[in-house]
């Protein structure tokens, strides 16, 4: 039905439109007659902040291969140009960089919210899935750009991330040469991440975006409390604690959106490198496949799975210790996966489980910032002792869970959301 209060023209085109194509269905269902619950708080501004950041790192991103060249001999010099003659391309590129850790920053809050609420339990597994495989996605898109600059640290970091792949039995080494293009990180490397970070991973992620707001929308979204607000409906079917999407949550997160724009204009403006997080020091110079630099990390939202592959310093049964690092790393991402149906609980939100599920997620942050804070400083023995600790509370979050959230005694769940 047309709205009576639009000009007869405008109804026409909307009706015109909608036979062919099906917007004002589409605005309904995922926008103005979407229920959410009303009880939403502080940490359900990151899902909006995730798209927000999303536009920012593909527009800044089009910008800046207008000037790129994804060559070994010109990328240093083609980034040189943008920050200095390009107009504005200093502030482009800084939008660029800083992006891509406040992308990091917010994905890893709303991971939390995630955790802290039970998000992913059923009916919202698939939800979930769909999410750990953006964050897979974001993660390959990243390092595949920190190549790009072809400074010190984005040459030897890809070097050293992608000959662990070498350690593979068997097929290893082939893997590592056929990823590079050729027996080292060259041009061929360079210019194959291009096509992926400009391509081929934003086509994936997009679609992958869809994919989890479709899902999210099919099924509705958890709340603090963990109640399905569609079990308790009035006469029309409106559920009785939800409220459409819009105007309230799209008027609600343009406050969330105005807070992150004032944090994140400035950090571009006074911190742009992060004090050398952001933008490493080293990748100030630039490549030289013939001096490395003294420490190599990689980027801070890498780093706590580094110092997973870094603690592994033992054989097993006749495997490398490389080997089992690349192993642990690999299943440290992947249980995030699995964790709908790791988690036994019959409640969902942290606010009604038992003290034990409550310590294991403290533990499970705690260990997690200081594996990040070790992933970026050289490895000493006692870091490294510190490193397989914390590998130990990251794994015994998810191996456990099966035991302690069904055995632990949990609270009553109120029938009706709390304010």
């Amino acid at each position: 039905m047309g709205n009576p209060n639009k000009p007869k023209a405008q109804r026409g085109l909307m009706r015109w439109v909608d036979e062919r194509f099906p917007a004002t269905q589409l605005w309904q269902d995922h926008l103005s007659r979407y229920y959410a619950p009303r009880n939403f708080n502080f940490w359900y501004f990151f899902g909006s902040l995730a798209l927000l950041v999303l536009v920012n790192q593909i527009i800044t991103g089009i910008w800046l291969t207008m000037s790129f060249t994804p060559t070994a001999e010109g990328a240093f010099d083609s980034v040189e140009y943008i920050m200095r003659d390009v107009e504005w391309g200093w502030l482009i590129r800084y939008l660029h960089t800083t992006g891509a850790s406040a992308f990091f920053v917010v994905i890893y809050l709303h991971m939390f919210r995630g955790l802290l609420y039970g998000s992913y339990k059923a009916p919202r597994e698939l939800v979930w899935v769909f999410g750990m495989a953006i964050y897979l996605a974001l993660m390959a898109e990243a390092f595949m750009g920190y190549l790009l600059p072809w400074g010190q640290m984005s040459y030897w970091g890809a070097q050293v991330i992608t000959s662990l792949f070498s350690a593979i039995p068997a097929i290893g080494p082939g893997l590592a040469e056929w990823i590079r293009g050729d027996y080292l990180v060259t041009g061929i490397t360079l210019n194959r991440f291009f096509a992926l970070h400009v391509v081929a991973l934003p086509i994936v992620i997009l679609a992958l975006v869809v994919l989890h707001i479709v899902a999210l929308h099919e099924v509705g979204s958890n709340n603090p409390d963990g109640i399905e607000i569609k079990d308790k409906t009035d006469g029309n079917g409106k559920p009785l604690d939800g409220i459409p999407f819009h105007p309230y949550y799209t008027v609600k997160d343009l406050v969330g959106v105005a807070v992150f724009l004032f944090v994140f204009c400035v950090v571009v403006f006074y911190f742009p490198e992060g004090g050398g997080y952001f933008i490493e020091k080293p990748n100030f110079e630039p490549a030289d496949p013939l001096q490395t630099p003294d420490h190599i990390a990689p980027v801070w939202y890498f780093t706590p799975f580094y110092a997973i592959l870094r603690g592994v310093t033992f054989s097993v049964f006749g495997l490398e210790a490389k080997f089992l690092g690349v192993v642990c790393m690999g299943l440290a991402i992947g249980l995030l996966f699995v964790l709908p149906w790791l988690d036994r609980s019959p409640v969902r939100s942290m606010r009604y489980k038992g003290w034990i599920s409550r310590v294991m997620l403290g533990l499970f942050v705690v260990c997690f910032s200081v594996l990040g804070v070790l992933g970026v400083l050289p490895s000493t023995e006692t870091r490294t002792t510190i490193a397989q600790v914390c590998t130990l509370g990251y794994f015994a979050y998810f191996l456990l869970m099966p035991f302690y959230t069904r055995l632990e005694k949990t609270r009553p769940v109120p029938e009706r959301v709390t304010d």
